[in-house]
């Protein structure tokens, strides 16, 4: 399968909104606790673990993508 310049830009397109709209769910999660709120220990440790996990795969997505949109530039 060869990627096109257009794939390229909407893999790093999905990066980029997962590293933001996560980074702002960590925020507001952080916010949360350090608000005081009271959660069972499973709500912090399950969210948590849906914020790396999406930040993994905005970083496999936007090396991908950049590799994509190199390749493209130089052909």
């Amino acid at each position: 399968m060869k990627l096109e310049r257009k794939h390229a830009v909407l893999l790093l397109a999905v990066a980029v909104w997962n590293v933001v709209t996560f980074g702002n769910f960590a925020k507001n999660l952080y916010a949360t606790y350090d608000a005081g709120e009271e959660r069972a220990t499973g709500y912090w440790v399950a969210h948590i673990v849906l914020i790396i996990v999406n930040f993994v795969i905005a970083g496999v997505l936007g090396r991908l993508g950049w590799k994509a949109f190199r390749a493209t530039r130089s052909a």
